[in-house]
């Protein structure tokens, strides 16, 4: 007896969002980074400029390279279906868009000589919750004492925007919300 194989899409959302990353990263690679810097990369420019809107968004598609874009994707892979198939592919948009645009407009406003670009915001949403005690005390700590062009302030922020999310979506399943 033959056995097919079926291959079934349980989190359509998160492997929408792990392509568009691969192509942005593509893109930004192919450009030699001229891609990330208009569309994939949030940095401090004129509000007259409806692409600075954008990029509030847009960033968390944007890697550095592909080193940066694996290390992402392992954690938004391994952990991002499992979210979407408890929570809803809509609960995951937002997680994603409220992440990128809290730590897009964070980014804007407090540190506007840094340019931020990665779904590590993304992550750590995702993985707050699994890793606050631990790693939100060495990400404060390494971001007040290194200088080593990694945007702790988008690891923080979206540590603590997926916590209070994922307690909002946590409270609302319990109570058949």
């Amino acid at each position: 007896m033959k056995r097919k194989i079926k291959i079934t899409f349980n989190a359509p959302v998160v492997l929408g969002f792990a392509a568009i990353c691969f192509i942005a990263t593509l893109l930004n690679y192919i450009t030699n980074g001229k891609s990330n810097q208009m569309i994939f990369m949030t940095y401090h420019s004129s509000l007259m400029s409806p692409l600075t809107y954008l990029r509030l968004f847009t960033h968390v598609f944007g890697h550095d390279g592909w080193q940066h874009f694996i290390g992402n994707m392992a954690y938004i892979l391994l952990l991002g279906p499992m979210l979407e198939e408890k929570h809803g592919p809509m609960k995951i948009i937002e997680v994603i868009a409220v992440t990128a645009l809290v730590t897009g407009v964070i980014n804007y406003v407090f540190f506007w000589n840094t340019a931020l670009c990665g779904a590590s915001g993304v992550v750590f949403a995702f993985t707050f919750i699994l890793v606050a005690a631990i790693y939100l005390g060495q990400q404060v700590y390494d971001g007040v004492v290194l200088d080593d062009n990694i945007s702790n302030m988008a690891h923080v922020v979206g540590g603590i925007v997926g916590g209070i999310l994922g307690f909002s979506l946590n409270k609302r399943s319990k109570y058949g919300i």
